[in-house]
């Protein structure tokens, strides 16, 4: 009588995926970091730009709070440079140099200071309106103060309330305009936005 040999037991087999090769690995990551920079960097830079927005906000409010407390005895149009509206531009100053916008602000020997104090130009010739520029901070901050803006009233008939406008300007300088030719070989993006804020209060004085 034959032994009984044991019956082999058969799994089935399954079906292995290619290993993935090395050729690819490399273009997936080739394809992702590009992707990866510019959502870093564009996350990052917005960020940046509505931050400084904010703070510019900010130095027009403070500036425009100290304007509507001081005395229009020397605002006429003949007056080429108020010393009413030093503390104003002094106010603007300090709230950017503070919050960190003007980077190079009271430099030894720089020129982004308040001393000696800026000269306005009236603009246009003959309004109520003064600009002031200073320089070198590293870029040029612009505050506008118009002593003589009108508040709009609802009311037939109401007159005009006056009130001082402080408008303060200063640029952005993106870094996205680098990183997006990642993707888009020869794309232009704006390399500078010009920020502007304005704040408005009615006169005390």
């Amino acid at each position: 009588m034959r032994p009984r040999h044991a019956a082999s037991r058969r799994f089935p087999t399954r079906k292995r995926l290619p290993p993935r090769t090395k050729g690819s690995a490399i273009l997936e990551f080739a394809l992702t970091v590009p992707l990866l920079v510019v959502f870093v960097v564009g996350i990052y830079d917005f960020s940046g730009a509505f931050n400084q927005k904010q703070k510019i906000e900010q130095a027009a409010q403070e500036g425009a709070i100290v304007a509507g407390a001081q005395p229009t005895s020397d605002i006429y149009t003949g007056n080429g440079n108020p010393d009413s509206l030093q503390p104003v531009v002094a106010a603007v100053f300090n709230s950017l140099t503070d919050s960190g916008v003007l980077a190079q602000a009271n430099l030894q020997g720089g020129s982004c200071s308040l001393v000696p104090p800026p000269t306005g130009k009236q603009t246009p010739s003959g309004s109520l309106t003064w600009v002031y520029t200073i320089t070198s901070c590293p870029d040029d901050l612009t505050i506008k103060i118009n002593r003589g803006w009108a508040f709009p009233n609802i009311l037939p008939d109401a007159t005009d309330a006056i009130g001082t406008q402080v408008t303060v300007s200063y640029p952005y300088h993106w870094r996205f305009n680098s990183v997006i030719q990642l993707l888009i070989p020869g794309a232009k993006y704006a390399a500078i936005t010009n920020v502007t804020e304005s704040a408005t209060v009615h006169n005390q004085m």
